[in-house]
């Protein structure tokens, strides 16, 4: 009996000696790819230099549409429209979408379309009903009638600044550095989302600090070391002769050679996804072997009112729709959030060392951490936060922190989702289905009173994009 008892609290001790290992090894990956991904955001974007392409003579550059997607009046649009009008770029078109004739957007484009004769642009009212996704239905006319193959299609809630294009047109012509072993060509250029909130409402505060920390370093880091393919599409240039070349099914043309028929291909193909930005760009880089870059460039994120309930179900969408794409990836996330990995450290290294306490760990676990997320705003955005607002945006940031892994329990178990006042059915590889359910109606009555459904979006209501 003592000889039983003995060799079990052997195994019990190897178990936690094994795993103690496994906690210190994933802690250190974990802040390799965050100090990875602070790096990139210091020397990328630290300096952003004026392009040759901005002033050259228009018949040497690419002609490149811009396409713009609107629905009503979103958080800043007057200034975000005006951004695509002022860029330092000889040869562009700007075409705005928009379903109804009546939509409220129309009143804005037309004061720019006064203010800015000179620049090439129209409106293109109507669209065509080709899948679920509202941004593919409503970009599909002007995807036809855009005039150059470079396309850039940009959300109507984000502002760029004047030398954007000219240094994305750069990135997405280079010719592959001769130091790079797969001499892939580029085939999409993307730019990393700056959020700015435009209100003080708890749940902008909370997105601002969640896109311009955590999520700006992960997605720095997994796009240099470039394993996969991750984008957001609130900003992303590609050509349309590409993107005609596929059809979301991500299997290699190299195998399974492009059809006869252009039927099934292109923009079209992308309706039945919700994250169509995501599938275009896995498209791109799997069925053609085509590279991803970012260029210097941020996407300025307008946020308007939006609640903490309209944070939290806005990122339950998108854990849903990533569950359905990217399993592997969605089930290690919470094992990427500071406080559990902070959790994991403290407890293996105790538990193999002895020392030093727990919360000792803990306490320079989390300072570093915020250093780091603070710096990464700071070099993204061009200036630390400003003093006024430290106090408030340390607050969303702690309440983002906590919030990381409730939300995440609500967004892995379900698979339904509400865009714009519209329930879908998250299915396989991101595919999607409408629900013929009351609007408003969510994953329970627990958690709509918990959080509050049923209150409008507010100012915050974008077409939505991105993961």
């Amino acid at each position: 009996m003592a000889s039983s008892s003995t060799d079990s609290g052997e195994t019990t001790s190897l178990l936690a000696y094994g795993l103690s290992i496994i906690g210190i090894t994933w802690y250190f990956i974990l802040w390799s790819i965050g100090l990875l991904g602070w790096f990139v955001a210091r020397r990328r974007y630290g300096l952003r230099p004026r392009s040759p392409l901005a002033s050259a003579p228009a018949s040497s550059v690419p002609g490149v549409s811009i396409l713009r997607p609107l629905k009503g009046l979103d958080t800043n649009l007057y200034e975000n429209l005006e951004s695509t009008f002022t860029q330092e770029y000889p040869n562009y078109e700007i075409l705005f979408c928009v379903h109804d004739e009546h939509d409220q957007a129309l009143s804005v484009v037309r004061d720019l379309l006064a203010k800015y004769p000179n620049v090439q642009a129209k409106v293109v009212i109507g669209e065509d009903r080709v899948g679920v996704n509202p941004k593919v239905n409503n970009l599909m006319q002007s995807y036809r009638q855009a005039q150059h193959d470079i396309l850039w299609v940009i959300d109507s809630n984000v502002l760029v600044s004047p030398g954007t294009l000219a240094r994305s047109v750069d990135a997405l012509t280079a010719p592959p550095p001769p130091s790079s072993p797969s001499r892939k060509r580029i085939g999409l250029v993307h730019h990393v989302p700056l959020a700015f909130s435009t209100e003080p409402s708890l749940g902008s505060r909370v997105e601002e600090a969640f896109l311009n920390t955590n999520h700006a370093k992960m997605y720095l880091a997994i796009n240099i070391v470039a394993l996969e393919s991750c984008v957001v599409g609130k900003s992303n240039l590609f050509r349309r002769s590409d993107l005609d070349r596929v059809n979301g099914s991500l299997k290699s043309r190299a195998t399974h050679p492009f059809a006869d028929s252009s039927e099934g291909y292109g923009l079209a193909a992308f309706g039945r996804f919700l994250a169509e930005d995501n599938m275009i760009a896995a498209a791109l880089w799997h069925e053609l072997d085509l590279r991803h870059e970012l260029s210097c460039d941020v996407a300025r994120n307008a946020i308007g009112n939006m609640s903490l309930s309209d944070y939290v179900w806005r990122r339950v969408r998108w854990i849903r729709v990533r569950k359905r794409m990217v399993l592997a990836a969605t089930i290690i996330e919470p094992f990427t959030e500071s406080i559990l990995i902070g959790l994991i450290g403290a407890s293996s290294l105790h538990y193999l060392l002895g020392s030093p306490p727990i919360w000792f760990f803990l306490l320079l676990h989390f300072g570093l951490w915020l250093a780091v997320d603070m710096d990464i705003y700071a070099s993204l955005a061009g200036h630390p936060v400003p003093a006024n607002e430290r106090w408030s945006f340390l607050t969303a940031w702690a309440v983002r922190e906590c919030l990381a892994m409730p939300i995440y329990l609500l967004g892995i178990f379900g698979d339904e989702v509400e865009w714009r006042g519209k329930k879908y059915t998250v299915l396989e590889n991101g595919e999607a289905a409408r629900v013929g359910e009351k609007e408003g109606q969510k994953s329970g009555v627990w958690t709509s009173w918990l959080l509050g459904r049923g209150k409008g979006m507010g100012d915050y209501a974008p077409i939505p994009t991105g993961i």
